[in-house]
């Protein structure tokens, strides 16, 4: 359960953004949004679930065999319920007249199933439409000390499996990359972790190729390049990191040289990282070293992505997001080439912007040879 004074300042602030904004109600269903504002999370379902935030209050729409589970885990007093037997939407006109919704400005959270935003339109008919990214993008995309915290944490597992699979050597010829991955979750799972943070990632050979390959069945050999691509989540936030390794066996001279021009533009990324400077610039610091490689078009994605309690998020470290740089501002800076056919190369880490630079969450070596375990 996240800390009730957490989430009193997250709600007082939201609250706050909502009077600036001229709206009349965030209305979250179970997503990242609900889980940060209310420190409830669930999965989304067929029934209506929602968290109501106003200027002046916040409260609960739930199935009732939801109504302890919220109130153990969330310091939001006022849980609303309905039965099986009920019309959610009879409620939530109810409350609409209550707060003075039916003609206000609603800001409805991005990811919302459209069977729930349909249902509030016809619910609240005179009433105008936003998202909630509107209100909660500027909350979110600075992380307070507790986030922090958990990052860092999910950073520590991350880079400590990290090392240990890298330490298997020779012992991971063989396997295949479902093997491998399968190993990899195991390891997350025994050193603390809460599940993965994503589909693990173990591209192998020409795989590697493949941005968002994640792992088959084909068979590691000596001298592949594998791309290692996992995290696991602590308090709900998430680890993130790539490393490009070689278990067992000696690569190829061309691999050698990619992944010395792919460390060298990572590098080049997170020097630029302060305070003021435009998202883009860490983009382009990447993708200029890469480009004086001779990799330039072999880079086919963005450097970063924010992580949060979602793993992708503002802001995003793209070559047109004139976005400054501010303090707690969590991203990944990920440059790889990709050689069709061949292999591919990808080192990653998540930085947290300082007062007067970043942090690297993430520290586990960054060479491709093998690690002893």
């Amino acid at each position: 359960m996240t800390d009730a004074t957490v989430i009193e300042d997250r709600l007082e602030h939201a609250r706050e953004t909502l009077r600036e904004a001229g709206a009349d109600a965030l209305v979250c269903f179970p997503s990242s949004n609900m889980h940060y504002l209310g420190g409830f999370d669930e999965e989304p379902m067929e029934r209506h679930l929602f968290l109501i935030v106003t200027p002046d209050d916040e409260l609960f729409v739930a199935p009732e065999m939801y109504d302890a589970q919220i109130r153990g885990e969330s310091p939001i007093t006022d849980v609303r319920t309905w039965s099986d037997g009920d019309d959610p939407t009879a409620l939530l006109e109810t409350i609409g007249d209550e707060l003075g919704l039916s003609g206000g400005r609603l800001l409805v959270d991005d990811r919302m199933w459209a069977m729930f935003t349909q249902d509030l339109q016809a619910t609240f008919p005179d009433a105008s439409f936003g998202l909630a990214s509107e209100v909660l993008e500027e909350l979110r995309i600075r992380k307070d000390a507790a986030e922090l915290e958990s990052l860092r944490e999910a950073a520590a597992v991350s880079d400590a499996v990290s090392e240990a699979i890298r330490g298997l050597g020779a012992d991971a010829i063989g396997m295949t990359e479902r093997e491998l991955a399968t190993e990899i979750e195991n390891r997350l799972a025994d050193a603390g972790g809460d599940g993965v943070s994503f589909e693990t990632v173990v591209g192998s050979g020409p795989n590697g190729a493949q941005p968002h390959h994640r792992h088959g069945d084909r068979t590691i050999e000596r001298g592949d390049p594998v791309v290692l691509d996992f995290g696991t989540r602590v308090d709900g936030y998430p680890g993130d990191q790539t490393r490009t390794v070689v278990f067992d066996g000696e690569p190829s001279a061309e691999f050698e040289a990619v992944h010395d021009a792919v460390l060298e533009a990572q590098n080049a990324a997170v020097e630029v990282v302060e305070p003021g400077v435009e998202a883009r610039a860490v983009d382009r610091a990447a993708r200029s070293a890469l480009e004086d490689r001779g990799y330039g078009e072999r880079f086919l994605h963005r450097t970063g992505h924010g992580v949060g309690l979602d793993v992708h998020e503002p802001p995003y470290i793209t070559n047109d997001n004139d976005r400054e740089l501010e303090p707690g501002m969590v991203f990944s800076i990920e440059p790889g080439v990709y050689l069709d056919g061949e292999f591919g190369v990808r080192i990653e880490d998540l930085v947290v912007v300082t007062e007067d630079g970043c942090d690297r969450l993430n520290r586990s070596p960054r060479t491709w040879r093998p690690l002893e375990e």
